[in-house]
């Protein structure tokens, strides 16, 4: 067998897991001597200085490119699923990524919070994100706010691009898969001359679903242009596009707690709502200056416009819904909607990080600034039945729905602008006592603004927050083979929105607590961590008591638990990767719910929250026929959880999914890949906002790729 690939993936897998900020690139040369090469390209990630990620008083994931390219996984959110401590949330209809960090997921009425490249990019609508740009995704746990800002203290997200090389290279790759499936992607990049590189990659998705009714479509394309200014300082200009087709989908509804009651493909929308269209823009550029060969300065703009326009049909909450009902058991009342929203987020970025001796000591300094200009436009237009009216004016069968009816008239519920404009900088100092012993200390300061205007009442108000995030931490590093850490941070979050006299929220405050052990074998053919946190919170948007369809800041919610990272090469030819969580995330004060007129009650676990979640991954790789191929599985166990907060007894059952895949190179540059997902073909419950809307998980699934890498 040819050994040089796996020697090759243990040098990326170290690279990664440990690289201060560098983007890093395999590049197999088919020349005589059959060597492997890797090019590693310096480009520096914000918020983290010159600190390896070994040294770090956090725990740090990293999912790599490669890593989804073997599992035949294409979507940011299948993506973050092989991470400890993610736990999917509600979708919004199947609108964008949503998902839970230590049990937090933040404001369910946005997309979960990640960054790219260190900016903000999941604040808007920027739909459903794919993964042909991604180069790595580093999943950072717990305290972050002192640094980063505006974040939940359960941890960030932040997703690495692919970068421009000075040589060409680059692939096109087609696939076919279940449920009508195609996707064509492709990735290029070369010099266009001694200094100046590009790189353009994208994808083209045309896909059904198991899902009636369900289709969608989506166009990715993402070009990148690197200069060389000088062997010092370089410009990097990076885009994203991406036009999103995909209709509302709120999934199933489940009554007297019977989940093989209704199929998981019946879909109670309306088929002639068509499409909800999501567009979305975003231009980055960052310059980087090695100062001198201890510091080095990074500045960064940002700017991301996106759009969420579409009718949907959904099933109705609360007093209006009959289902279920004497008289009414299979009638389901829906109601109509059209929402026009509308995102702009303009960022910038400051830094300068560098080591300098004081006191016999070496000090990681890391100095920066940011900013950011937000603005979300909203209009909603709705239809609805009355409250506690036997109205089955649009209502479907239950198991049958019949689309086709006449479409009610809608009127204009909502229709308001919000801006937010925020200041920061941040300070962080980490000290190498001894060799071994490092202390490290961090403090924000931030400034924000908030108006929030309502054009229905004309009522305008405003807002403004100071917010210090100070954090603390220590790292041991005990030996080569192991390294203890500990570290506090407290935390802030804008909230959206305003509250029934007009007022906007004050934020979320946090706190965040978290100690653990990095381990590794002396030849990092084993590497690991175990961690155990808490965290708090407060300031939570829940539904106010007094006034109904509004929300008030007064929920508090908390989350303890521990976690569990492996990754191992089991000798030369298989690799193994664990990740592991347990959360418990539940509620710290009770609330009274206007909406459903019942108490949420202190102590009530959250939404989508598993105790348990586990994912081992294999990978083996092997010759079959003299060609050099791999095989592997993935076997991912999520624990029963809340379906929603108002019924404690509404479960999310439990399952254990299983996909299969593999590879082979049929000759250098032209290789298959296959997959299947879901190969026992267990249904389950993927997330759930509440009984009425609960999402399916996908039945099995199977497709198969044929890539041409030049």
């Amino acid at each position: 067998m040819n050994t040089n690939r796996i020697i090759v993936k243990s040098v990326l897998a170290a690279a990664v897991s440990v690289a201060l900020s560098s983007t890093v690139n395999a590049q197999t040369n088919a020349d005589a001597d059959d060597i492997e090469q890797i090019e590693v390209v310096q480009q520096r990630q914000p918020y983290r200085g010159d600190i390896p990620l070994k040294s770090m008083p956090q725990n740090i994931d990293v999912v790599s490119a490669e890593l989804l390219d073997d599992l035949g996984v294409n979507d940011f959110q299948s993506a973050i699923d092989f991470a400890s401590g993610i736990a999917r949330q509600n979708s919004f209809g199947g609108m964008w990524d949503s998902f839970a960090i230590r049990g937090f997921a933040g404001d369910e009425n946005l997309p979960g919070g990640y960054l790219v490249n260190g900016f903000s990019a999941g604040r808007g609508y920027s739909g459903r994100r794919e993964t042909s740009n991604i180069q790595s995704i580093e999943i950072i746990k717990g305290p972050g706010s002192a640094l980063f800002g505006r974040s939940e203290p359960g941890g960030t997200i932040n997703i690495i691009t692919k970068k421009p090389q000075f040589y060409e290279e680059g692939y096109i790759q087609a696939t076919a898969g279940s449920y009508d499936l195609y996707r064509l992607e492709g990735d290029y990049t070369n010099a266009i001359s001694e200094d100046l590189a590009f790189r353009v990659n994208g994808a083209y998705e045309d896909a059904g679903s198991f899902r009636d009714m369900v289709e969608s479509k989506k166009v990715s394309v993402s070009p990148s242009f690197l200069y060389n200014i000088s062997n010092d300082t370089n410009l990097l200009y990076e885009m994203e596009y991406l036009d999103q087709e995909y209709p509302f989908d709120r999934g199933i509804i489940v009554t007297d707690y019977q989940f093989n009651d209704v199929p998981n493909d019946v879909f109670y929308g309306e088929p002639a709502d068509g499409p909800v269209e999501i567009d979305a823009t975003g231009h980055q550029l960052t310059l980087q200056h090695n100062i001198n060969a201890d510091w080095s300065l990074l500045a960064g703009l940002s700017y991301r416009e996106s759009s969420m326009e579409g009718f949907a049909s959904e099933v109705e909450l609360g007093g209006r819904q009959l289902v279920g009902q004497e008289g009414f058991e299979e009638t389901v009342v829906r109601r109509r909607l059209y929402r026009d929203y509308d995102s702009e987020d303009l960022s910038g970025r400051l830094e300068f990080s560098g080591t300098v001796e004081l006191g016999g000591m070496a000090h990681h300094i890391l100095i920066g600034a940011d900013a950011y200009d937000y603005t979300l436009e909203r209009i909603q237009d709705r239809w609805r039945v009355a409250w506690g009216v036997n109205d089955t004016t649009y209502a479907v069968n239950k198991y049958d729905p019949v689309y086709g009816q006449e479409q009610p008239a809608l009127t204009r519920m909502w229709d308001d602008q919000e801006n937010q404009d925020s200041y920061g900088i941040y300070f962080q100092d980490q000290i190498d006592i001894t060799e071994r012993f490092k202390i490290q200390g961090g403090i924000r300061f931030d400034d924000f603004d908030q108006e929030f205007s309502s054009y229905q009442t004309g009522a305008t108000t405003t807002q403004s927050q100071t917010a210090t995030s100070p954090r603390v931490g220590v790292v041991y590093e005990a030996s080569a083979l192991y390294t203890l850490y500990a570290s506090y941070s407290e935390g802030f979050r804008p909230n959206s929105g305003a509250d029934f006299q007009g007022n906007s929220f004050d934020p979320e405050e946090s706190k965040s607590y978290e100690a653990g052990v990095k381990f590794n074998t002396i030849n990092e053919s084993i590497t690991g961590t175990v961690a155990l946190f808490r965290a708090e919170k407060s300031n939570v948007l829940t539904a106010d008591p007094v006034n109904a369809g509004f929300s008030a800041a007064l929920g508090e919610a908390e989350s303890q638990g521990l976690e569990v990272d492996l990754n191992a090469m089991l000798g030369e030819d298989t690799m193994v990767t664990v990740a592991y969580a347990f959360v418990d995330a539940e509620t710290s004060n009770s609330v009274i719910n206007a909406d459903w007129g019942v108490e949420v009650p202190a102590g009530t676990p959250l939404v989508n929250i598993p105790e348990h979640k586990l994912n081992v991954t294999g990978i083996h790789y092997l010759d079959i026929a003299g060609k050099e191929s791999k095989v592997g599985a993935s076997i991912t166990y999520v624990d029963d959880r809340p379906g929603e907060l108002i019924d404690p007894n509404y479960i999310l059952p439990s399952y254990t999914t299983v996909r299969l895949f593999g590879s082979i190179n049929l000759t250098d540059a032209l290789s298959i890949n296959a997959d299947i997902e879901n190969l026992f073909d267990k249904e389950y419950y993927a997330s759930s906002y509440s009984a009425m809307w609960t999402m399916p998980g996908a039945p099995r699934q199977a497709k198969i790729s044929v890539k041409y890498a030049f």
